[in-house]
C-alpha cells in the first residue's frame, strides 16, 4: 500500500503528535507513523504518565506514614499489584484514547509500525500486515530515544525503566544503578511499596542538572531511608544467580559484592537517529545518535525537520511537544523558530526537585555575575503545617539589572510551582516584578515572591541583617 501526505511525522510522542495535530489544524494533509500500538510514544505508553501514576501512589503512602507525628495512625497498607497496575493502565488508556480520537477529528492517518526512510521523500512503514511506502513533501523526525543498556547482562530481572513499570512483582531487595532523574523516580516508587533499595552512581554525587545546594535535602532524606546510596561507585559485574542477582562493585564506601533480587538499570537514554535509515535521505546524524538542527528545526535536509530527544537535549517531553507546534508551523510556511530562554526540568522525587534557567554553579562556571537569593521552607507555615520544612526557594538574579536568571525548587510540589519562575525568565521580570506580585497566603506558591523579597531587600518574614555603612 501506498501512500501521500504534505507532512509526514514519524514518531507519536508528545513531540510528534503535536506536530501532526499542528500541521492538521494548518490545513496540511498529515501521516503520522508510531511503533506503538497506541499514540503517546514512550512518555504516555511506558514513561512519563505510568511513573506519576505510581508516583502519586507513593506520595500518598507517605504521607499517611508521615501523618504519625501528627497524631494519626493508619494501619500497614495492603498492596493489590493487580490492581494497582489496573489503575496505571486505565489513567494511559485514557490519555492514549483521546489522542486517537483528536487524530480522527483532525483527519490524520496514523499508520502503526516501524518507519525507515527509503529516500530523500519517502519513507518505508513495517506493519503487521506488510510494508507500506509512505511519499510526503514535508517531514518531522519526532523518533524519540531509548534506554542504555548494560553490555553482556542478559537476565529479566535486570530491569530497564519500562520493565520496571510494568511492576511485576516487588523485589524484596533491588538495586538502582544511576542516582539521575529517572533512576531516583524509580527507587521513591519501589521504596514507598516497600521495597529494600539502593542506589549507585558513577558520578560523586546525585542528579546532575541542577544546583548541588537543591539536591541536599533530597539526599539527607533517602540516606535515612535507603539501604545504600552509593556515589562514585561503579558496578563491575552482574553474576545471575538462582537466589538472586550477585552484583560486583567498585569504589571507596561500596561493598565489594552484594545480592539483589532485582536491578533497574537507569544510566540514561540515547537518540534514535541510528535507527531511522538516515542514509538513505542523506539526512546527517551525529555520533550519539542526534539529528542536527537549526534554530527552525531544521536538518541538513530542508524538507525534513527534527524535533524532541532526537534533536538535542534536553529530553523532556515538554520541551519536544512545544518544538512540534513551531516545526509543523515552519513546515507549513509560516515565520518562526523555537527559541525558548528557558525550560523546566523536574525530578518527581520526595522532595521533588525543580529547576529552570540557570544555575548559581553554572553561572559561577561561566563567570556570569550573579546574586542568589533563598527562602527556606522552615519559614513557610504551609510547608510546616505539612511537616516538609525542610525545602528550599532559590532564585538566581543577573548582578546589574536583577533580572530572574534562573531558579530552582525542592520540596513538595516544586514541579507545581516552577512554571512562575519560567514565565518569569521568559517575561524579562527582576526581582521586584516577582517581590510585587500578590501571591496567596499560606502557599507553596509564595515562597517564591518571598524568595525576590530577599533578593529586593523588603523581606519581613526573615531577618537579614544589613551591612552598616562605613563611617565617614
Amino acid at each position: 500500500m501506498d501512500l501521500r501526505a504534505d507532512v509526514l511525522v514519524l514518531g507519536a510522542g508528545p513531540g510528534g503528535y503535536t506536530a501532526a495535530f499542528r500541521a492538521a489544524d494548518l490545513g496540511r494533509t498529515v501521516t503520522l507513523v508510531e511503533r506503538f500500538p497506541t499514540l503517546g510514544g514512550v512518555c504516555l505508553n511506558v514513561g512519563c504518565i505510568p511513573s506519576k501514576a505510581l508516583l502519586h501512589v507513593a506520595e500518598v503512602i507517605d504521607a499517611a506514614r508521615a501523618l504519625g507525628e501528627a497524631g494519626v495512625e493508619f494501619g500497614a497498607p495492603k498492596l493489590d499489584l493487580a490492581r494497582l497496575r489496573a489503575r496505571k493502565d486505565e489513567v494511559v488508556g485514557r490519555l492514549t484514547g483521546g489522542l486517537a480520537q483528536l487524530a480522527r477529528q483532525r483527519g490524520v492517518t496514523v499508520v502503526t509500525g516501524t518507519g525507515r526512510f527509503a529516500g530523500p521523500k519517502r519513507v518505508d512503514v513495517e506493519t503487521a500486515d506488510g510494508t507500506v511506502s509512505i511519499s510526503f513533501e514535508r517531514a518531522i523526525v519526532a523518533a524519540g530515544s531509548r534506554p542504555l543498556r548494560l553490555p553482556g547482562v542478559d537476565d529479566p530481572r535486570v530491569m530497564d525503566s519500562t520493565a520496571a513499570l510494568a511492576l511485576d512483582e516487588l523485589p524484596r531487595r533491588l538495586l538502582v544503578i544511576g542516582g539521575g532523574v529517572i533512576g531516583l523516580e524509580l527507587a521513591t516508587v519501589y521504596d514507598a511499596l516497600g521495597c529494600e533499595v539502593t542506589v549507585v552512581e558513577l558520578l560523586d554525587r546525585l542528579m546532575a542538572g541542577p544546583d548541588p545546594e537543591l539536591v541536599r535535602p533530597l539526599e539527607r532524606r533517602i540516606a535515612g531511608r535507603y539501604a545504600g546510596v552509593f556515589l562514585g561507585t561503579k558496578v563491575t559485574a552482574i553474576e545471575p544467580r538462582t537466589d538472586g542477582l550477585r552484583v560486583s562493585f567498585e569504589g571507596s564506601k561500596a561493598p565489594k559484592q552484594a545480592l539483589f533480587d532485582r536491578v533497574l538499570v537507569a544510566v540514561g537514554r540515547r537518540p534514535n537517529g541510528d535507527r531511522i535509515g538516515a542514509e538513505a535521505a542523506g539526512l546527517r546524524v551525529d555520533a550519539h545518535g542526534f539529528v542536527p538542527v537549526d534554530e527552525r528545526l531544521c536538518t541538513n535536509l530542508p524538507h525534513v525537520f527534527a524535533i524532541g530527544d532526537v534533536a538535542r537535549p534536553p529530553l523532556l517531553a515538554h520541551k519536544a511537544s512545544h518544538e512540534g507546534r513551531a516545526a509543523a508551523e515552519i513546515a507549513a510556511g509560516l515565520p518562526g523558530r523555537f527559541d525558548a530562554r528557558a525550560i523546566p526540568s523536574v525530578a518527581y522525587t520526595d522532595p521533588e526537585v525543580a529547576w529552570v534557567g540557570l544555575g548559581e554553579a553554572e553561572a559561577r562556571a561561566r563567570g556570569v555575575e550573579v546574586e542568589v537569593a533563598r527562602f527556606p521552607w522552615s519559614a513557610s507555615g504551609r510547608a510546616l503545617g505539612m511537616g516538609r520544612g525542610e525545602g528550599l526557594t532559590k532564585l538566581v538574579l543577573a548582578k546589574d539589572t536583577r533580572r530572574v536568571l534562573g531558579a530552582g525548587i525542592v520540596g513538595p510540589h516544586a514541579g507545581e510551582l516552577i512554571a512562575e519562575c519560567a514565565l518569569a525568565i521568559e517575561m524579562g521580570a527582576d526581582s521586584e516584578d516577582v517581590a510585587l506580585t500578590v501571591h496567596p497566603h499560606p502557599t507553596l506558591s509564595e515562597t517564591v515572591g518571598l524568595a525576590a523579597e530577599v533578593a529586593a531587600g523588603t523581606v519581613t518574614d526573615l531577618y537579614l541583617p544589613r551591612r552598616r555603612p562605613p563611617r565617614a
